[in-house]
C-alpha cells in the first residue's frame, strides 16, 4: 500500500510519518512518536500497523 501511494504522498506530505493498518490509512503526523501513538489508538495494542516516513528516496545509513 505504501509504494502504491508514495508518489502522491511525497508531493502532499513530504517528511511526515504515515500510519497504515491493512488497507486503512490512519493519518499523517509530523513525528514518529505522534504517529506511533495514533497507530495504537487506531488499531489497539496487540494489533499490527506500519509507521513509515514519507521520502522520495529512502535514506541509506552506513554503520561501522
Amino acid at each position: 500500500m505504501f509504494e502504491h501511494h508514495k508518489r502522491d504522498w511525497v508531493r502532499s506530505n513530504p517528511g511526515e510519518f504515515v500510519v497504515i493498518s491493512g488497507t486503512k490509512i490512519a493519518g499523517f503526523y509530523p513525528d514518529y512518536e505522534s504517529a506511533f501513538n495514533a497507530g495504537l489508538k487506531a488499531v489497539g495494542l496487540g494489533n499490527s500497523f506500519l509507521v513509515k516516513q514519507v521520502w522520495a528516496e529512502e535514506p541509506a545509513y552506513l554503520i561501522y
